[in-house]
């Protein structure tokens, strides 16, 4: 489907939606009117905007996924193909729904509430099978993990792996993952109330070769099975919505370690991009660029 480019160093598999996202002094009430400070409509889907991310930190990157045949998924399409991402592994999936969501944002809490329309399970073409297998880096979300990991079964060779454990993924376990990326909250959901570095050691008993997981403001942990262990800082910025942030983490964290960046600068950078990416009210339209986000990066 669409364009393609001759090289794609990083697929990214899963959910792509068409969000609409209103911002508001609070949530109303039962039956209350209220008027928006902004509405917006933009492309979300964590692994779609991961990919969005990296394309516009310079790192070039493909998305495989699936849309409905409606105006919504015209729309979804055409906002990865404005940021440059291949989309030559999407597909059209005829008389469905394209995922959509709305969400609103309370201004006064810093807290968003989100209703969803669930996207088409990707159809995995010959054409996103090869990108998945040809990638430098595969990333998937809670919707990529189940079709790309029996991709990988049957394949006698595999990219190196990571996978968005921000939502639940039915019968998931980190096993031989290259990059675990959860919230600390999502392992606290996992393995029971913890002290973080035990929550990371207990994803790498679980298989995981390196986890790293986000804890909003306050940055990222990492740790690896050769006995790594790192902490980054949050970056300070004027938030106006953090929604999408954990997914832009990701695809700056892919792109730092396709840079070959050491694991510590990797967690650095991506908490930066990720931070500056809160001063819009989408999860897309305050990206910043590679060259923008490094004046920042101590």
């Amino acid at each position: 489907m669409g364009q393609s480019t001759p090289e794609v160093p990083v697929t990214f598999v899963g959910a792509a939606t068409l969000d609409g996202i209103a911002l508001v002094p609070q949530f109303p009430q039962p039956d209350e009117r209220l008027v928006a400070e902004e509405i917006a409509y933009a492309g979300g889907g964590p692994a779609a905007t991961a990919a969005v991310a990296a394309a516009r930190l310079g790192v070039a990157a493909g998305f495989v996924g699936a849309v409905g045949d409606d105006a919504e998924g015209k729309q979804i399409v055409d906002g990865l193909l404005d940021e440059g991402v291949d989309i030559s592994g999407m597909t059209v999936v005829s008389g469905r729904r394209s995922g959509a969501s709305i969400v609103v944002v309370d201004r006064g809490r810093g807290t968003r509430a989100i209703c969803n329309r669930p996207v088409p399970r990707p159809e995995l073409s010959a054409e996103a099978t090869a990108r998945i297998l040809d990638a430098e880096w595969v990333h998937v979300d809670h919707v990529g993990w189940a079709p790309v990991s029996d991709v990988l079964a049957r394949a006698g060779r595999r990219p190196p792996l990571s996978v968005d454990g921000g939502n639940p993924i039915p019968g998931f376990t980190p096993k031989d993952v290259d990059l675990y990326a959860p919230t600390l909250d999502a392992l606290v959901r996992e393995y029971g109330e913890q002290r973080p570095e035990e929550l990371l050691a207990a994803a790498l008993a679980a298989g995981a070769r390196c986890v790293v997981a986000t804890r909003g403001a306050e940055g990222s942990l990492a740790a690896t099975r050769d006995g790594e262990r790192y902490e980054a800082a949050g970056f300070p910025t004027d938030v106006l919505s953090t929604l999408g942030a954990g997914d832009v983490f990701h695809g700056a964290l892919v792109a730092a370690l396709v840079r070959a960046l050491p694991l510590p600068a990797c967690l650095s950078y991506a908490n930066v991009v990720a931070a500056l990416s809160c001063r819009g009210l989408d999860g897309r339209s305050a990206i910043p660029t590679h060259v923008e986000a490094t004046k920042h990066v101590p």
